[in-house]
């Protein structure tokens, strides 16, 4: 059986709202409940600290056996190069950075040399459009959403750097994707959590006109419900090699396994 990985998901408290299923042995409830192997996970208070590396530690200490750490990295802050350096020795697939939550340009200096640091260290690195929709948002919750723009930027700026887009609607997938050269819009890659499934036809869409092979199984969960991303691979026509490409096997090109 394919094996399916969820590459966007998070463990610890959300500061804006009571979400149930922040806890390791929650988490891992659900990925029993959807039938998922192995999932990317984040330390999420840390994204709203004010040094968001404070939370790696425990990250690294508490993601074992179905979970594998996504590190978050700030590049504003000294001894980053060293945050990302124990990232790699630890097996990181990925490290993350959400400029907007961190109160840095998306695309300014800073973000520039990381994205730099990545392409040379060969990790991938997970940028989020959104972990909410604006509508429901908190008054004190003032990050914007990501700027396509950056992405653009960023993928532009290191010819080795390779990121993985989460949170992404199709519009703004088809703004990056048909701005982007060819090469760089190879080294993008995007979640499924965002984009709407059936009966609307954002997702089979941008699978059709984009290609199969930019998409990864991700659900955002605990913020978002993780069978949303299962019924939308269900409710499509996929042959079983597409969906296997989703669910596992995009995500060995992405990091390069």
């Amino acid at each position: 059986m394919t094996p399916r990985i969820d590459v966007n998901a998070f463990l610890g408290a959300y500061p804006w709202r009571k979400v149930p299923g922040t806890s390791p042995e929650m988490l891992t409830n659900a990925l029993d409940r959807v039938a998922i192997d192995t999932a990317w996970v984040t330390h999420l208070p840390g994204l709203f600290w004010r040094d968001p590396t404070e939370g790696n530690a425990w990250l690294y200490e508490t993601a074992r056996g179905r979970f594998q750490p996504v590190p978050t990295v700030h590049p504003g802050l000294a001894r980053w190069e060293q945050v990302l350096s124990d990232a790699s020795q630890a097996g990181a697939p990925a490290v993350r950075c959400d400029p907007l939550y961190l109160g840095l340009e998306p695309a300014g200096e800073e973000m520039r040399a990381l994205a730099a640091a990545c392409g040379a260290a060969r990790l991938p690195l997970m940028l989020a459009v959104r972990l909410e929709d604006g509508r429901q948002r908190h008054p004190n919750d003032g990050a914007g959403d990501l700027p396509a723009a950056a992405v653009r930027a960023l993928i532009r700026s290191d010819d080795q750097l390779r990121v993985l887009v989460t949170h992404a609607d199709r519009s703004f997938v088809e703004e990056v994707h048909f701005g982007s050269t060819p090469d760089e819009a190879r080294r993008i890659w995007w979640d499924i959590c965002w984009i709407w499934g059936p009966p609307e036809d954002h997702l089979a869409t941008l699978l059709g006109t984009i290609g199969v092979e930019r998409f990864v199984f991700g659900t955002g969960q605990p913020l978002r419900l993780p069978e949303n991303s299962v019924a939308k691979l269900d409710l499509l026509d996929l042959s079983k090699e597409q969906r296997a490409a989703i669910e596992s096997g995009n995500v060995k090109t992405l990091t390069g396994s």
